[in-house]
């Protein structure tokens, strides 16, 4: 299905733009850091917009609140959720924090019922209560540990990233939904492009109000900040494309396939290691979400 195609695909794009993201921080700081994802993706899906604008016929887009509401609440919950997970990362673990983010799966279904009468099969509500059974053993204290490992900080943020991703993943889909059912990639990429737009001028006004330095660091490292932004803006448009063709809580459950790239790129890029008790945790959470999807 086109919907899973573009998930997974997303889901590489994100590990790495994620990567990348971790990396700039030392220089720019969480919301310098996030501020990269949005400005330097924008010329990217202007692109895309481009291309999905050549391709569509008979798109009639309607811009009416049923669009506006909804783009507006994703825009703000996804800029508080990527800084929410990079704080996560940097306190618990690349790929701790990755699967923390997973949070985003019942956090989603539980939005998308009571917000936009979204609902799961039996066996999907089941695939919610094992991926939260999975998370809690998963950042349940481990008494041999050296203290501090795993500070709640980053258990608490990584938390908070998801429930604002679970906000931003139903809030998109019905933004698509909204502006144009009837053509999904000409609506992900219209959606994609203007919430990116309000994102990058909203973070640009805060830095340069709050913190130029970070702004500056931003603006410096532009060479990086290019590849983090074409990730995230290829991330970005699988996210919106299969959110405009499947259920927020299905396709967040598919991206689970970015926490075994988040484990090889931790280990890889940061030095980080795993403990069995989390292997079978991240497994059990793997399990969670196939059936939270229906695979």
């Amino acid at each position: 299905m086109l919907w899973m195609a573009a998930t997974i695909t997303a889901s590489g794009f994100q590990v790495g733009r994620n990567a990348l993201q971790r990396g700039m921080m030392s220089r720019t700081g969480p919301w310098g850091a996030t501020l990269v994802r949005f400005l330097f993706g924008l010329p990217f899906s202007l692109l895309f917009i481009g291309v999905a604008a050549l391709l569509a016929r008979g798109v009639h887009p309607q811009f009416g609140w049923s669009f506006w509401i909804p783009a507006l609440i994703g825009a703000l919950s996804q800029v508080l959720a990527t800084a929410a997970l990079l704080m996560a990362m940097e306190r618990a673990g690349f790929a701790i924090g990755t699967s923390l983010q997973q949070s985003s799966v019942p956090l989603a279904a539980l939005v998308g019922l009571v917000a936009f009468g979204d609902n799961l099969s039996l066996v999907g509500w089941a695939g919610v209560a094992l991926t939260t059974a999975g998370l809690a053993v998963l950042v349940w204290p481990d008494r041999g540990a050296p203290k501090g490992k795993m500070p709640a900080s980053g258990v608490l943020l990584g938390v908070v990233s998801g429930l604002c991703f679970g906000f931003a993943l139903n809030a998109f889909r019905h933004a698509g939904l909204g502006l144009e059912p009837h053509h999904p990639v000409f609506a992900a990429m219209t959606s994609l492009t203007i919430v990116q737009a309000m994102q990058a001028a909203l973070l640009t006004l805060y830095l340069a109000a709050r913190d130029r330095p970070a702004l500056v660091a931003v603006m410096r490292g532009w060479r990086e900040s290019l590849g983090a932004g074409l990730c995230g803006a290829l991330a970005s448009s699988g996210w919106f494309l299969a959110l405009n063709l499947a259920p927020a809580a299905a396709v967040r459950s598919v991206g689970v396939i970015e926490m075994p790239m988040a484990a090889a790129a931790g280990h890889r890029l940061f030095r980080e290691r795993l403990s069995l008790r989390q292997i079978v945790s991240v497994g059990a959470v793997a399990i969670g979400v196939a059936m939270t999807a229906g695979l």
